[in-house]
C-alpha cells in the first residue's frame, strides 16, 4: 500500500476548485490546471508546509490507548446519563486539554449540556390478540418487543384494531402515500421496515433513506393518530438481527424532552413468523400483503383483529454532554466558519447479560473506534505550527445510540451557525482489520466533498467506494444525518472491504459477522489482536479532507438536486439577515 505522504501543494492544487465549485468547472477542479496558479494554492494551503510532519502524530498506538480506556469496564459501557458516561466525558476532555484545544462550549466549559428523559417500560411477558373467532398469544423477548411512545408513567391500548398500511410512508417526492387519507385514528399500524428498493429512481433503490428507518415509521404512525405501531422484523430490512432488536429496545430508552410532536402509546416489534402468523388469523397471507404494498395504488388494509396492551412507565431525567474541543483558525475572515469532526462517546451501558453472564456493553468498536480516529486527527492538526484558515470543532456527541440525540441537540443549538458550518467529517467505527485497497464513503455522490475524498484516497493507493452497504441506511443512521438535515455537507468514512492480502469476500464477511454476532452486544470488546493500520489510513483521510476544507476559499455544497441542498440556501441565506 502506498503510504499517503502529501505535499500541501499537491493536495490543495487538486481540490480548490472542488471546492469552489461554483467557480469553476469540476474537471478542472480535479486536476489542478493551470487556472490554480502558485499564489493561489499558497492561499489555499494556508502557510502550513509541516502538514506532512503533523499527520506522522496520527498512530495506532495513540488510538489504541483511547479505545483500551473507554472501553474498559470501568466505563459500564458508557451508557447515557451514568457515571461511566460521566467519566467518559471528563476522560475525553481532559485529552483534548492535553492536546491544547480549546473548551468549545458557549459557555467556555468542554461540555454542551442537554437533558435526556429516560423512558423504562414494563414490558408485559406476553401479548394478545383477538379477531375472526380466534385469540393469539406472542411472548416478550422471543417474539416482541414493545416500548412507550411516551414520557408518561403508564401506555395503553384498548381494543384497538390492527391496520397493515404497508411500509407506512408518505413521500410526495415521489409520488407515494400509503395512507391514502384513510382514518387510522386509535388504530395500531402494522408496518414493513425498510423503504421502496426495487428502483434506483424510487427512494434510491438499494439505498435505504430516512423513510426505511424505524424512528422515521413511528413518527409517520404518530402522525396519523394512530395508537401504536408495530414494525415488522426481518435481518435484511433491518440490517441487523432480532437479537439487537432484543437489547436496543429494552431496559432505559432515552429520548431528548418531549416537545410539540405526535406521539403513538405503543412502539412495537414483532419478528417476520410472528406476523405471518398474526395475519393469518385474518386468513391472509403475509407475503401476499407485501407484494401489495410494492405498488403505489396501496391501500392500508385492516385485519379484523383487535388488541390491548398496558404497561407501567419509569420516568427518569438525567443529563449527558457533547464533548467539544475548538482550534480557532488562522484567517481574519474565516475563523468564524468551521470544519467539525464528529464521532459519539457513548453506548448501551448495562444491560441484558449475554449466555455468558456479561451485562456490560463495552461498545469498543462502537463508537470508542470513532472517537480515536476524531482526536487522533485533533491531535495532527493541533500540532501544525500554524492553524488551518477555517475553525476546526471536535464534537463528541452523546446518546447517538438513542437516536442520533446528541447530534440532534447541537444541529438545534449549534455554537456556529449553521451557514458557517463548512463541513462535517464523520467517524462511527472504525478498521480493526488492516489496510485495505479501498475506503467507503457513506455519502458518495451527494457533494462537493466527493472530489477532495477521492483525490486524497487516491495519493493513498485507495479507491473510494459509495456505501458498500447501502440496504443498511447508514447515512441516515449517524451523526452526519443531524448536520445535513440543517444544510451542512457530510460526510461518514467507513472500513473497506477489499483488504489487502485478503481473499475477495474476507472483508465483507469480517463486518456481517461483527453485525451478526457483536453489534449491540457485551461482546463488543477490544482485543488485542485488533490492527490499527487501517484505522491510521481512514484517520488520515479525514485528516487531509478537513485541511482542503479548512483552507479553501469556498465551502463545500451539494450536488444540485440533492435532498439537503434546500437546507443549506436557507441556512446561507440566514447569514444575510
Amino acid at each position: 500500500m502506498k503510504k499517503i505522504q502529501l505535499t500541501l501543494v499537491t493536495v490543495f492544487a487538486a481540490v480548490l476548485g472542488a471546492c469552489s465549485a461554483e467557480e469553476a468547472p469540476q474537471k478542472e477542479a480535479v486536476s489542478g490546471t493551470a487556472e490554480t496558479t502558485s499564489a493561489v494554492v499558497a492561499e489555499a494551503a494556508g502557510g502550513n508546509p509541516a502538514a506532512e510532519q503533523a499527520a506522522l502524530e496520527i498512530t495506532g498506538d495513540y488510538m489504541r490507548g483511547i479505545v483500551v480506556e473507554i472501553s474498559d469496564d470501568r466505563y459500564e459501557g458508557r451508557g447515557p446519563g451514568s457515571a461511566g458516561d460521566a467519566a467518559a466525558r471528563k476522560y475525553l476532555a481532559g485529552r483534548m486539554q492535553e492536546l491544547g484545544l480549546e473548551p468549545g462550549a458557549e459557555d467556555g466549559s468542554w461540555e454542551q449540556s442537554f437533558d435526556l428523559v429516560g423512558v423504562n417500560s414494563a414490558q408485559p411477558d406476553s401479548w394478545t390478540f383477538d379477531g375472526h373467532g380466534k385469540s393469539l398469544t406472542f411472548q416478550q423477548w422471543d417474539q416482541f418487543i414493545a416500548g412507550s411512545g411516551l414520557q408518561e408513567p403508564r401506555a395503553e391500548i384498548s381494543d384497538a384494531e390492527i391496520v397493515f398500511v404497508g411500509y407506512g410512508i408518505q413521500a410526495p417526492e415521489y409520488d407515494w402515500d400509503d395512507y391514502k387519507g384513510v382514518d387510522l385514528e386509535g388504530k395500531v399500524l402494522l408496518m414493513m421496515n425498510n423503504d421502496p428498493d426495487w428502483d434506483a429512481d424510487l427512494f434510491g433503490g438499494e439505498t435505504r433513506l430516512w423513510y426505511g428507518r424505524w424512528d422515521y415509521k413511528y413518527l409517520s404512525a404518530a402522525r396519523q393518530g394512530a395508537a401504536g405501531a408495530i414494525i415488522i422484523h426481518t435481518p435484511p430490512s433491518a440490517g441487523y438481527p432480532w437479537q439487537v432488536v432484543q437489547t436496543s429496545w429494552t431496559g432505559v430508552q432515552f429520548e431528548l424532552p418531549a416537545g410539540g410532536e405526535p406521539r403513538s402509546q405503543v412502539n412495537a416489534w414483532l419478528t417476520e413468523d410472528t406476523a405471518r402468523d398474526l395475519v393469518a388469523m385474518a386468513g391472509l397471507d403475509l407475503d401476499e400483503l407485501r407484494e401489495a404494498a410494492f405498488n403505489r395504488d396501496f391501500q392500508p388494509v385492516p385485519l379484523g383483529i383487535t388488541t390491548s396492551l398496558a404497561m407501567d412507565v419509569e420516568i427518569q431525567r438525567v443529563q449527558s454532554a457533547n464533548v467539544l474541543g475548538l482550534i480557532p483558525g488562522s484567517d481574519p475572515e474565516l475563523k468564524d466558519e468551521v470544519v467539525v469532526y464528529t464521532a459519539h462517546h457513548d453506548h448501551l451501558g448495562i444491560g441484558t447479560p449475554n449466555e455468558d453472564g456479561d451485562v456490560i456493553y463495552n461498545g469498543a468498536m462502537d463508537n470508542a473506534t470513532g472517537v480515536a480516529q476524531v482526536m487522533a486527527i485533533a491531535k495532527a492538526i493541533k500540532a501544525m505550527p500554524e492553524a488551518p484558515r477555517r475553525s476546526i470543532l471536535v464534537n463528541l456527541v452523546g446518546a447517538e445510540e438513542q437516536g442520533l440525540l446528541g447530534s440532534e441537540y447541537y444541529a438545534a443549538n449549534p455554537t456556529f451557525a449553521p451557514g458557517k458550518i463548512a463541513a462535517n467529517l464523520n467517524y462511527d467505527g472504525g478498521n480493526i482489520w488492516g489496510h485495505t485497497h479501498d475506503v467507503t464513503f457513506v455519502g458518495l455522490g451527494k457533494s462537493t466533498v466527493d472530489e477532495i475524498v477521492t483525490l486524497i484516497a487516491g495519493e493513498q493507493g485507495r479507491v473510494v467506494k459509495p456505501d458498500q452497504f447501502a440496504d443498511k441506511g447508514y447515512f441516515y443512521r449517524s451523526d452526519q444525518f443531524s448536520f445535513a438535515k440543517i444544510g451542512v455537507p457530510a460526510m461518514y468514512l467507513d472500513t473497506g472491504t477489499d483488504f489487502v492480502d485478503r481473499p475477495p469476500e474476507w472483508g465483507r464477511e469480517q463486518q456481517e459477522h461483527y453485525t451478526e454476532v457483536n453489534y449491540h452486544q457485551p461482546t463488543d470488546e477490544y482485543s488485542p489482536a485488533w490492527s490499527f493500520d487501517g484505522m491510521v489510513d481512514d484517520a488520515l483521510l479525514g485528516f487531509w479532507t478537513g485541511l482542503a476544507i479548512a483552507n479553501a476559499d469556498e465551502k463545500p455544497t451539494w450536488n444540485p438536486g440533492d435532498e439537503f441542498e434546500a437546507a443549506r440556501i436557507e441556512a446561507l441565506k440566514a447569514l444575510e439577515e
